[in-house]
């Protein structure tokens, strides 16, 4: 198993606003390079991609939820 990690402290969105659905779903798979979610930092978004492939991706973290550098974003099978 292979975990995403915020690069940043902010807050972790899933999509791109709140009307667009999901960048990945749990179970989805992830190709290296997907964009998974994005870190807000005062008023400025950060995407957070992948950086290695997986068959089964599984969040760890809630929508709009803040992190801190280093928090596992999500579990990669």
């Amino acid at each position: 198993m292979t975990q995403i990690l915020s690069p940043l402290p902010g807050t972790f969105y899933r999509a791109s606003s709140p009307d667009k659905p999901p960048y990945k779903a749990d179970g989805d798979s992830v190709a290296v390079g997907d964009v998974i979610g994005l870190i807000e930092v005062m008023k400025s978004f950060h995407e957070v991609k992948a950086e290695v492939a997986g068959a089964n991706v599984r969040f760890a973290v809630d929508n709009e939820e803040p992190v801190m550098a280093g928090a596992v974003l999500a579990d990669l099978d």
